[in-house]
């Protein structure tokens, strides 16, 4: 059962010391109170587990819970403790309020693990643990998608350079070979290409040789090849690389790269995706660039969506873990929140709402401010899933409103200025325009918002206040301060109740645009009514994608878009609510299986670098207790 924390220090220690003096629950504890069968858990150890997708169907007839997402103002470089809240808004619910409730989280990357930004659990006293589990391997997901990716890498370049020297009659031979008595056939995933190509015949031999070029030449235009190697660590020395350099390569020889694995295709399918067949079916359309007459070619087409799916069968099961009071927790998918849609997944939130029933409450996060993550939440995520949430959270920080404000630049790593440090609710009020832009975003879909003023040291009561009055008054059903990083679920009992009275009342939700609108008005749509652009401008090439995409079926996909989480625009120097710009688009990609377009505002980085000093400098091993020590 849920359980409230005794043993609180006045001194916060580190993550790691709380969550490692944690009491921690069997799994299987938390999985029988939750509802779960034994036979629905595969165990990773004592303290997590993958749970089965099974679940849904059993459950298919209890009515879903309450749905709550958290998301954030426009942060500073050092995030506004999105995750901390998500945790003690659990916590408080669980342990505190005595309500049913579930938590649905992202799984952190290795790459800022060790790098600078630190972990992803949570902190304080509002963790998800074993915090050391759920910031490095977990159960395994990130490494089945870096499999999968480089996989379908390494079969793009296999199939580019054979097709280089064989004549069509030698590749036709090698993709049909006759077995010993001399007959032919084609694997299921061939089948799928000749029926993209209008060619009905299952026996090989049957092909004329025109269906044999068609069907063994996909004709690879090799500068068009957007799909790039992923490896979960920090490595910017893999940003760019050239391949096909050994000798057997006999001159093929390219250009690309490696991005993290968080922002792999596949990473956004998983979350995305609702099941085995969906995933399968997804993992088919990814688009790995064209041909040399412009059309797209799929990972169908390559010949190895199929072998993607073996890899991804278990890594589509959401892992079971809890909170520092027991609270049971989700732990699934981690798409980047600028080029993909940064949600956990689907899947997670579709079995808790179950779990919970009527009477509970799931409680999942957005990555990034309220114009990336929660925008992408309603638009893209509550697309695919057809859920409908009940409220928004909307977490705020003073630190956040008072730069908002014109406060001085916040640097990671750098000692706060004493203007952060000091009460100033004259900096403080101008940097709320920034709260009250979000809280009229959140409330164009017809959902209840909820501020969470995220508590620090050196804020003041009068400066909570202000922020308190501007958000009721700019729409917000209630806006409380909330202390779970110092207290844990106690410290976000009033959060608690003003979630709980917010999902009493109506939820009108609609989306931001309809689908049937041409790629340009959608992301017109965005850019006017989320960002208070007052137009958008295309670069030459991304007007020749609006055309490619419009071409080939694409135009009805939904928007994602790709730029800076410091501002509410385009530009990550201009604070505060900002109005009258032009959003630059200057270039717009397209990740078919997923299901979106992703536009680029600006330069975005997918493979992150190391500091002079990387968190790995403090990470080590207890030799004697066999524990983590440094780790945040």
């Amino acid at each position: 059962m849920p359980h409230k924390l005794t043993n609180i220090q006045a001194n916060v220690p580190s993550d790691l010391e709380i969550a490692q003096a944690a009491e921690l629950l069997p799994i299987q504890q938390i999985a029988e109170e939750v509802g779960l069968l034994p036979e629905e858990l595969e165990l990773y150890g004592r303290y997590k587990a993958k749970v089965s997708l099974d679940v849904r169907d059993r459950l298919r007839d209890v009515p879903n819970g309450k749905y709550i997402v958290v998301t954030a103002i426009t942060p500073t470089p050092l995030g506004e403790g999105k995750t901390t809240t998500t945790v003690g808004l659990s916590q408080a619910l669980g342990a505190h309020l005595n309500q049913k409730v579930f938590t649905c989280v992202r799984q952190p990357s290795q790459g800022p693990t060790f790098g600078i930004k630190g972990g992803a659990a949570g902190g304080g006293y509002s963790q998800i643990i074993p915090m050391e589990d759920f910031n490095l391997h977990l159960t395994g997901d990130i490494h089945a998608i870096t499999a999968a990716n480089n996989l379908l890498a390494a079969a793009i370049d296999t199939r580019w350079f054979h097709e280089s020297y064989q004549t069509d009659e030698q590749l036709f031979n090698r993709l049909c070979p006759p077995d010993k008595n001399g007959r032919r056939h084609f694997s299921p995933v061939m089948l799928r290409r000749l029926k993209k190509l209008g060619i009905n015949k299952i026996n090989p031999d049957d092909l004329t040789p025109d269906e044999r070029h068609r069907f063994v030449r996909l004709d690879i235009d090799p500068d068009s090849i957007t799909w790039r190697r992923v490896v979960d660590t920090n490595d910017r020395m893999l940003r760019e690389i050239t391949i096909g350099q050994g000798p057997k390569e006999k001159g093929r020889t390219r250009k690309t790269g490696f991005d993290i694995t968080v922002a792999s295709e596949i990473m956004a399918i998983l979350a995305l995706t609702t099941s085995l067949a969906d995933m399968r079916e997804r993992l088919g359309r990814m688009v790995i660039g064209t041909n040399t007459h412009g059309e797209p070619i799929t990972a169908d087409d390559i010949g190895v969506s199929g072998a993607l799916t073996v890899l991804m069968k278990d890594a589509i099961k959401p892992t079971l873990m809890q909170t520092l009071e027991g609270t049971p927790a989700f732990v699934h998918a981690g798409p980047f929140a600028n080029i993909a849609h940064g949600n956990s997944s689907i899947v997670a939130d579709q079995i808790a709402l179950k779990l919970v029933g009527p009477d509970g409450y799931v409680i999942t996060e957005a990555g990034f401010g309220a114009d990336i993550g929660m925008e992408k939440f309603f638009n893209i995520k509550c697309r695919y899933s057809g859920l409908i949430p009940n409220c928004v959270v909307l977490v705020a920080t003073i630190r956040a409103l008072k730069m908002h404000g014109g406060g001085p630049k916040v640097v990671a790593g750098k000692p706060l200025d004493p203007a952060y440090t000091e009460e100033n609710l004259e900096l403080l009020e101008a940097g709320c325009s920034n709260l009250r832009a979000h809280i009229r975003n959140a409330r164009q879909y017809g959902v209840p918002v909820v501020v969470a003023i995220n508590r620090f040291q050196t804020d003041t009561d009068a400066e909570i206040e202000l922020v308190r009055r501007i958000a009721i008054e700019a729409g917000a059903e209630d806006a409380v301060m909330t202390d779970h990083w110092a207290q844990g679920g106690a410290g976000a009992v009033a959060l608690g109740e003003a979630v709980m009275a917010a999902c009493q009342k109506p939820s009108n939700f609609e989306f931001l645009y309809p689908l049937d609108l041409s790629i340009k008005e959608k992301i017109e749509a965005i850019a006017v009514k989320t960002y208070g652009a007052a137009g958008v401008e295309y670069s030459e090439e991304a007007e020749k994608k609006i055309a490619l995409y419009t071409r080939n079926g694409f135009d009805k996909l939904p928007i994602c878009m790709a730029k800076t989480h410091l501002s509410l625009s385009h530009d990550p120097n201009l604070k505060g609510a900002p109005t009258g710009f032009i959003v630059p688009v200057r270039d717009i990609r397209a990740s078919v299986g997923a299901g979106f377009l992703y536009p680029l505002l600006g330069t975005m980085s997918t493979m992150p670098g190391l500091p002079t000093r990387p968190a790995y400098y403090d990470i080590d091993i207890d030799l004697e207790t066999g524990q983590v020590v440094g780790l945040f």
